[in-house]
């Protein structure tokens, strides 16, 4: 499974999964907010992740798109301001290079920022805008 789209709240990707359900593409949402809460101690931040199967990547991507015009919630999918992927994790360093309590404490001393981080380009912003 792959990730189509990447949001702030469960909700918004369980009203995805059923738009696609509905349109007969086979989707599932993951949720880390629980994780995000508990080990990097933040608000959970692009933790709902809409999953399709690879072969209906494309299909999902195209009702995405013409569904983001006349259904606000799907259009508040958050997508890397480069290069347009949905593939976002939030803090960018949950799964990448250090071990959750490491990262925790870094981020509470303010070590590191806490950044939005695209898994295609690497591209790292923070909450208002482009970094």
């Amino acid at each position: 499974m792959v990730t189509i789209a990447t949001f702030n709240e469960p909700s918004q990707a369980k009203h995805l999964k059923s738009r696609l359900q509905e349109a007969g593409v086979k989707a599932d949402v993951h949720n880390e907010g629980h994780l995000q809460k508990v080990a990097f101690m933040s608000k959970p931040q692009a933790n709902a992740k809409v999953l399709v199967t690879e072969e209906d990547f494309e299909v999902a991507n195209k009702l995405m798109v013409e569904w983001e015009a006349s259904d606000p919630e799907i259009g508040l999918a958050i997508r890397c301001p480069q290069c347009k992927s949905p593939r976002i994790e939030y803090p960018q360093l949950t799964r990448k290079f250090l071990i959750p309590s490491i990262a925790s404490i870094l981020f509470a001393l303010k070590i590191f920022q806490k950044e939005f981080y695209c898994q295609d380009c690497h591209f790292t912003w923070s909450k208002g805008g482009e970094s």
